[in-house]
């Protein structure tokens, strides 16, 4: 399960990880293989079909229990594969904790 990084940080499974896509609200769920992940996407293989899913948000399911997750955007699609960008809540609410109030 060991995996290779890459120059680009990114990190390469020889034989891909385990893992479960799931819509935002929990309406759909695929299984998939991780194939490489970096610390702002990742290249997933897709087990089944994915037409007729929203695809524009979902969740990457990382363990069984549905503990670790990452919220995923798509990026790009080719075939059974598909790219996905992280998606980062946490940066939004730090800068808007960070600006200053307006005053009415």
């Amino acid at each position: 399960m060991a995996g290779e990084r890459n120059k680009d940080g990114r990190v390469v499974f020889e034989r891909g990880i385990r893992a479960q896509m799931m819509a935002i609200d929990g309406t759909w769920r695929r299984p998939c293989m991780l194939e490489d992940v970096s610390e702002t996407g990742a290249k997933l293989t897709i087990e089944g079909s994915v037409e007729g899913l929203n695809l524009k948000e979902f969740f990457l399911l990382l363990s069984s229990t549905g503990l670790a997750y990452r919220r995923c955007e798509l990026s790009w699609v080719n075939g059974d594969q598909i790219g996905v960008s992280f998606l980062r809540h946490d940066k939004k609410k730090k800068q808007a904790a960070r600006s200053p109030a307006t005053v009415a």
